[in-house]
């Protein structure tokens, strides 16, 4: 069984953190609306969606992936690096708690979610503005015991790893070169964003298809060209909060 743990977009949306973009008026009902038509593509994508109310004080609960990892074995309940983001992790633990054991990232490290890829046993955590180097110690040593290698991987000009890197097959990633040392990625088939698309990374893998920004229309031919089998999904508005398609969901097998 799939399941996918989304959190539905509360009112103070508009007073959310950002870091790389200029703030933009968030039309409230159009980001519900879009949110609700990306929890039916998971749903489409075999998830079982699982709904956690909105969190009215806590205007980027709606970006539930950065308050833990999910791996085979355990789920990593975060610290994030934006301190108005930490009350948002304990509802996503006790969501969490019926299908792993917990672990916690703890005080000074910090970790976002979204700065952790995880490829098989491998682990890749972004050193960004959200995520430190004792937030990357932190986890290796939570997860290496389970056989888990982390490596960190220095993050530039972006909010988090997976803004510049995207994983749309088992062993392909969608790349942005200029946010992210590329080489760093071994093993594994790299694709480019287009040159005019730089937020074009971001990308969800479930089973065999894509979830992906129908904003970004280059990206997308180009992964079609590569024979990917993608599923657009508009997610305009949130993107006006620094968030991709990953953000909106802790997805994981039960």
């Amino acid at each position: 069984m799939r399941f996918a743990i989304t959190r539905r977009v509360g009112p103070g949306i508009g007073r959310c953190e950002l870091t790389h973009l200029e703030r933009r008026e968030i039309d409230v009902d159009l980001a519900s609306a879009q949110h609700r038509r990306y929890e039916r593509s998971l749903a489409e994508l075999g998830c079982d969606v699982r709904s956690l109310p909105p969190e009215p004080d806590l205007p980027d609960s709606v970006f539930v992936e950065d308050a833990a990892v999910v791996f085979r074995d355990l789920a990593v309940i975060t610290r994030p690096g934006a301190r108005s983001r930490r009350l948002e992790t304990p509802s996503v633990a006790e969501a969490l708690r019926p299908y792993r054991p917990l672990e916690y990232i703890e005080a000074p490290a910090t970790v976002d979610g979204g700065d952790v890829l995880v490829l098989g046993r491998r682990v890749y955590v972004g050193l960004s503005g959200r995520t430190n180097e004792a937030g990357v110690e932190q986890m290796r040593s939570i997860v290496e015991p389970w056989g888990h290698q982390v490596v960190a991987v220095p993050v530039e000009g972006c909010l988090h790893l997976k803004s510049a890197v995207g994983r749309v097959a088992p062993d392909t990633l969608l790349v942005n070169r200029r946010w992210v040392g590329a080489g760093v990625f071994s093993g594994v088939r790299l694709m480019d964003v287009d040159f005019s698309e730089p937020r074009a990374a971001g990308a969800l893998l479930i089973g065999e298809r894509v979830l992906y920004p129908a904003r970004f229309r280059r990206t997308l031919e180009r992964l079609r060209r590569a024979h990917i089998d993608v599923v657009e999904v508009e997610l305009s508005e949130l993107a006006k909060a620094e968030a991709g398609v990953t953000c909106c969901s802790l997805v994981f097998e039960a």
